[in-house]
């Protein structure tokens, strides 16, 4: 059975508050992967944790909750032990530049062949408004009183600089064209990111869906050249109008489990197990 909205569906409604992107976010998932048609038992999504971890409870399919920050290790496990599996990561903007920012640039080095959609609401929602990596220089909050010290991070063009092989940026409010961009994320052979605008309408009153829909503008409708990494790097750096699309993309670079000469043949999964001898194992390495 392939997925769809209807198989996807579950028992639990979300929690997010009333107007969260989250939601927004939810739906364009759900119709990238009923659109893609793919078979139920190849689809493995790991969630991290944070508002949207709390997606595990939301979808219905195979999935991982993970540590946070530790999404990404997870699922570069999981597609090495099964390669032939989609593995999406669902994770937030704190999750996955701040507790995971080694485990985000090893992915996007590695060209591990998984999909991360990233929530960026600027602030930890979850934990009630502190500070998140991409908060913006100045902002005051409940960890900086006084305004946030650091510059904030930059996730397109940290993956641009780490060698991701596509990059786009999508908004929670846009749900077609995000789900778009993330039916091409998915079908992206390699390190695929999609970091996603997410208004948080309790916690951060400055980076609303008004505030958005005033700023964003489709990368379409500048006749971008996705396969030219100097101008996507100049597009990161946009800020009194804010591009979303594809930024970047690059079909020519192996992913990481192809390249692994033991998974020519079949997933790991495949080989047998009962005659392997961990004493043996241990002698060469211990």
């Amino acid at each position: 059975m392939t997925t769809s909205e209807t198989t996807m569906k579950s028992p639990i409604f979300p929690t997010w508050c009333p107007g969260c992107g989250d939601y927004g976010i939810w739906s364009a998932i759900k119709k990238a992967l009923a659109e893609s048609n793919i078979p139920e038992e190849q689809l493995v999504v790991v969630y991290g944790v944070g508002c949207s971890g709390n997606m595990a409870d939301f979808i219905r399919c195979y999935g991982f909750h993970a540590l946070h920050g530790r999404a990404l290790p997870v699922a570069e496990a999981i597609k090495l032990a099964n390669h032939k599996l989609k593995v999406l990561v669902v994770a937030g903007d704190g999750d996955t530049y701040g507790e995971g920012m080694g485990h985000f640039i090893s992915a996007c080095r590695g060209n591990h062949d998984i999909t991360l959609l990233v929530h960026d609401n600027q602030v930890y929602g979850l934990t009630t408004g502190q500070a998140a990596p991409t908060t913006e220089h100045g902002r005051r909050t409940k960890t900086t009183p006084f305004g946030v010290i650091e510059m904030p991070v930059n996730p397109v063009g940290l993956a641009l600089t780490s060698d991701a092989t596509f990059i786009a940026r999508g908004y929670a409010g846009n749900i077609p064209y995000t789900a778009e961009l993330i039916k091409k994320a998915i079908n992206h052979k390699g390190f695929s990111l999609v970091d996603v605008f997410q208004p948080c309408v309790t916690f951060n009153k400055v980076n609303t869906h008004l505030w958005y829909q005033e700023r964003v503008y489709q990368l379409e409708t500048v006749n971008h050249d996705t396969h030219n990494k100097e101008k996507a790097w100049n597009l990161t750096f946009e800020h009194e109008k804010l591009p979303i699309g594809v930024f970047y993309e690059d079909t020519s670079e192996p992913s990481y489990s192809d390249s692994v000469s033991l998974l020519k043949e079949k997933a790991l999964t495949e080989y047998p197990i009962d005659n392997v001898n961990l004493g043996d194992v241990f002698k060469k390495f211990v």
